[in-house]
């Protein structure tokens, strides 16, 4: 447990090193705040895969950095699973980064829910909300994208060999062609690469 701790910390010590060329010192401060706050709720949470929880923010918060995306992105990124996995409220997200931010992650915390199934008018209704939250703030949906990134980067941990083809072709039929459509290509090409795996 002790390595795992080291490496949460090298890996939030990593992203702070690629926010800080180009970001703020003042928006790193705010991100650090962040993630002492998810760090702290998702304590005692673990992954599948027997890793801290906060390792899975802390990756898809990365993969935004990669991107160069804005300080409120990378928050919402590290807080994304807060509200609907732990006791933290849309009202504390809001009261310490403001209605951007809350929203962002109530976005996020929505689409998670969304399950896409064989039946087509299911699968019409939950690809419209897919658009509603894109239209409301595209950084919902860039966030969702990463998310599933780095879900399907440690899929292996999920031992169902159904539910691996099932996310599989969720990321090939909705979210590839999300990226695509957004003009993300280098997630484009990485989920598409990581669903053939499956």
């Amino acid at each position: 447990m002790a390595t795992n701790f080291f490496q949460i910390q090298s890996q939030a010590t990593f992203l702070y090193g690629v926010l800080g060329d180009y970001l703020s010192q003042e928006e790193v401060k705010l991100v650090k705040k962040a993630y002492k706050i998810a760090d702290k709720a998702h304590s005692g949470q673990f992954r599948k895969s027997g890793e801290a929880y906060i390792s899975h923010p802390l990756s898809v918060a990365l993969i935004l950095a990669d991107l160069k995306l804005d300080y409120l992105c990378i928050v919402a990124a590290i807080l994304h699973d807060c509200i609907e996995d732990t006791s933290v409220t849309r009202d504390e997200v809001r009261n310490q980064f403001g209605d951007q931010v809350a929203h962002i992650v109530e976005g996020v915390s929505k689409l998670t829910n969304l399950e896409f199934t064989s039946s087509s008018q299911k699968q019409a209704q939950n690809f419209q909300k897919l658009i509603l939250a894109m239209s409301k703030d595209m950084r919902v949906m860039i966030i969702k994208l990463a998310d599933r990134l780095h879900n399907m980067r440690t899929i292996d941990a999920i031992s169902k060999i159904e539910k691996k083809e099932r996310i599989a072709k969720e990321t090939m039929e909705i979210y590839a062609p999300l990226a695509n459509r957004l003009g993300i290509i280098t997630l484009k090409w990485q989920l598409e690469d990581l669903a053939f795996q499956c």
